[in-house]
């Protein structure tokens, strides 16, 4: 499907989320990248399988 060169990392890679954007919708809060993935922006994402990878945001430190 990825037409970049090199080409972006596969959906199941662990580096899935480097692929390129092919289709943004900031108002909506996702993008689909190249690879088919659907990132939206509370970091969870969507495979081209339909598994649900829940949001995985970074704790921040509390005072």
């Amino acid at each position: 499907m990825c037409t970049h060169t090199p080409t972006c990392p596969t959906a199941d890679s662990s580096d899935r989320e480097a692929a390129h954007v092919v289709a943004a919708h900031p108002e909506q809060g996702w993008s689909l990248l190249c690879n088919a993935l659907v990132v939206f922006d509370d970091t969870g994402e969507l495979l081209p399988d339909g598994q649900v990878v829940a949001p995985h945001r970074p704790l921040m430190a509390t005072a």
